[in-house]
């Protein structure tokens, strides 16, 4: 006498609700694609480039007036105690971004280095670690320009009151769509071969006509915290595009995936409900050919 063994109906529930979980998960995918990446230096309608521009020939004008090495922004000291600014995200969903870009915040030796933190992922990860949090920001999804300058002027406050000796920055550099690398950047003391450099071939004074008043050495001093903070904000839009182009990525992979899923389940739940129909007819043959008999 033929006979199979009956299927569960417990085991055949549990492929159906399996198979809904991942066209749920497919749905929430899909309503977070994240699939439009803005340029970072275009976010929030803000345009730097015209503003750069003139900060930066304005500092090759000075760098050709004074001696910008006195002043007290490029000093550089033995470190220690160092100032870390990281730059994460508030939310995830976003792949492996923040756990390579808190990976690079943990080197950095907890008993001499103190942390400023921008997105709450950062704040988990400094409170966890049990380090020193010395500020937290918060900032919206496309900060401006004029939001992000309390973090440059804080981390300047600190430089020049000695309180530390150097200021480094986490972030996630954007290269392209599929590609983001945390990156650790020194703030202060800025080098002076990282100052903007004269791009003309003429080695002339881009700015040659004009007088600095009070002085070059005046302006210099008010010019050096412009360009950190403009560098912040930079930053800061470099890591927010990292952000949501990682984001889209994790979705489109997070779809795929439960694409496939479903359609494994939906193969298996179908065999076996012929798998349970054919155990069905089976039985009911076998009882009619007992009858006869």
């Amino acid at each position: 006498m033929l006979s199979l063994k009956p299927i569960s109906k417990q085991h055949w529930k549990s492929s159906a609700q399996r198979s809904r979980l991942a066209k749920g998960i497919r749905r929430r995918a899909r309503a977070n694609p994240q699939s439009t990446i803005r340029n970072p230096q275009f976010l929030d309608g803000e345009h730097p480039g015209p503003y750069a521009a003139l900060m930066n020939k304005v500092l090759v004008s000075l760098q050709q007036r004074t001696d910008p090495r006195l002043h007290p922004l490029l000093q550089v000291r033995d470190v220690k105690k160092e100032l870390v600014v990281v730059i994460s995200t508030d939310k995830g969903l976003a792949g492996a971004l923040n756990t390579n870009l808190l990976r690079e915040a943990a080197r950095f030796e907890a008993s001499k280095t103190g942390y400023i933190v921008v997105g709450r992922k950062a704040r988990q990860f400094i409170t966890r670690t049990k380090r020193e949090l010395l500020a937290d920001f918060e900032l919206k999804d496309a900060p401006t320009f004029v939001e992000t300058k309390p973090i440059a002027k804080f981390a300047t406050e600190k430089f020049l009151a000695r309180e530390v000796d150097k200021v480094s920055v986490v972030y996630t550099h954007f290269i392209n769509t599929i590609n983001q690398r945390p990156t650790v950047q020194t703030l202060l003391p800025i080098e002076h071969g990282e100052l903007p450099k004269n791009e003309s071939t003429s080695a002339n004074d881009p700015l040659l006509g004009y007088i600095f008043e009070p002085n070059a050495e005046g302006v210099l001093e008010v010019m050096l915290p412009y360009y950190l903070q403009y560098q912040i904000f930079q930053m800061i839009l470099d890591a927010r595009a990292s952000e949501h182009s990682a984001r889209m990525v994790a979705m489109k992979n997070a779809t795929d995936n439960a694409h496939q899923f479903i359609k494994d389940l939906t193969l298996e739940y179908n065999k076996m409900r012929q798998a349970s129909i054919t155990t069905e007819l089976l039985e009911i043959a076998t009882a009619q050919m007992a009858l006869g008999q």
